[in-house]
């Protein structure tokens, strides 16, 4: 959420950040209700106290023997226009409310506008793989050495779902330990979380209201009043970790991260390229989370992006990393990197990890504070970043690394979670 006196100060910088992400806003009329709320509300202070003193006089008079009637009358009338600005306020609460929620989360200045024409290629990994044979895609390299199995997926679960078998599944749960080693190793705390999460928790991480179908919804009990969903990233569940909490500055940063299968819709998002694992409504991930001080978020940020590379270059993976432009971020982040893997059958590159700093969006959200050495309530920044998705990378594993003859040679990183294997064989 957007701090309100981001608005009142300078509405017009403010909306000039987010046409930057495609977003136009006209403060108009917002500032107009805006100013009515606040005389409304000056106004029921005023009553409410002007009331305390009659009724002080109501008291005295009533105890002196006296006539309490133009008293009483003077009394009623307060309460009658204090509620009367009540219900006006409740109409504008909704108002203001309602753009607060709809606004994304606006881009610094050091990020582009525009889509994905505009993202800018930092830094490439490495060199395209070239092939003296004629190559196989993931699909053609899976179904040689039996990896994956896409009928049996479907007809367990619907398209856009698969089961990992034998080998496969042994190379997903490699790299998922060869993950959660290298974050042990750096001091982030593991984390096991819950994976059907309340309404309010997608509100907070700034998915709901606007990508409220996008998940997977859970009905509960008749009646419940509250509504829960599937989550489609531990993201989502890690920035409410510390909702509602006022948190010690010394403990900045608190640093997170967590194994979950994700569960998404991802309706209408198909292409025809994007066959097999490249997209599919259940995958594997482990993410990274910072809870942030405001003045060290950026370095953070870099932190956890040299992080995620540091896991993509250690595989051995030809990859490239991009600063998004402001209309590729997602909504309620405010500046993001991409790490995109090479892969030779669509001869493009793939995000395999979003590395974003949301700043205090999700804090305002979620009312996640610490008190700084002025004991002045402060919202932290939140941080995340993918550390990794698997069902990109053991796709480019399979393409980058296949031989001839269609085996496929497993990078040392992960050799020791194989039990020392340095290749998957085709399947007899």
């Amino acid at each position: 959420m957007i701090d309100i006196k981001q608005i009142r100060t300078n509405p017009e910088e403010l909306a000039a950040k987010l046409a930057k992400k495609g977003f136009e806003a006209d403060f108009t009329e917002f500032l107009a209700k805006d100013a009515q709320r606040r005389v409304l509300t000056s106004k029921n202070d005023g009553l409410r106290g002007e009331k305390k003193k009659l009724s002080g006089e109501f008291a005295k008079t009533k105890k002196d023997g006296g006539d309490v009637s133009e008293i009483e009358k003077k009394i009623k009338a307060a309460d009658a226009e204090i509620a009367a600005n009540e219900a006006e306020l409740k109409e504008l609460d909704v108002f203001i409310d309602g753009v607060l929620n709809t606004l994304p989360n606006p881009p610094p200045d050091d990020v582009v506008a525009g889509g994905k024409e505009n993202n800018e290629v930092i830094r490439i990994f490495g060199e395209k793989p070239i092939f003296d044979f004629e190559m196989r895609d993931h699909m053609q390299l899976s179904e040689l050495n039996g990896l994956i199995d896409y009928e049996r997926g479907a007809k367990i679960s619907g398209s856009g779902f698969w089961v990992y078998r034998g080998e496969a599944a042994r190379l997903e749960w490699a790299l998922l330990n060869y993950f959660v080693a290298e974050h042990i190793s750096d001091g982030y705390e593991m984390l096991f979380l819950p994976h059907i999460l309340l309404e309010k928790s997608g509100y907070t991480a700034g998915q709901f209201p606007k990508f409220a179908e996008d998940v997977f919804h859970v009905e509960g009990e008749a009646g419940a009043a509250a509504k829960s969903f599937l989550l489609p990233t531990a993201e989502t569940a890690l920035a409410n970790l510390h909702r509602d909490e006022i948190l010690k500055e010394e403990d900045l940063p608190l640093k997170y991260f967590a194994y979950t299968p994700c569960y998404r819709k991802e309706a209408g998002s198909y292409r025809k390229e994007e066959r097999g694992m490249i997209r599919g409504h259940q995958f594997n991930k482990v993410e990274l989370f910072q809870y942030a001080h405001p003045d060290k978020s950026e370095e953070a940020l870099f932190e956890v992006l040299e992080k995620a590379e540091r896991l993509v270059r250690g595989l051995g993976l030809h990859h490239r990393v991009s600063k998004l432009a402001a209309e590729d971020c997602s909504w309620g982040l405010g500046k993001t990197y991409d790490i995109e893997v090479w892969l030779p059958s669509m001869g493009i590159y793939k995000e395999v990890s979003s590395v974003s700093n949301a700043y205090e969006y999700q804090a305002r959200r979620g009312n996640i504070r610490f008190r700084d050495a002025n004991k002045e309530l402060r919202h932290a920044h939140t941080l995340n970043g993918s550390g990794l998705a698997t069902s990109r990378i053991l796709p480019a594993i399979l393409e980058q690394f296949q031989n001839p003859d269609g085996s496929v040679n497993i990078p040392s990183a992960l050799r020791p979670y194989m039990g020392g294997q340095e290749r998957v064989k085709i399947k007899k």
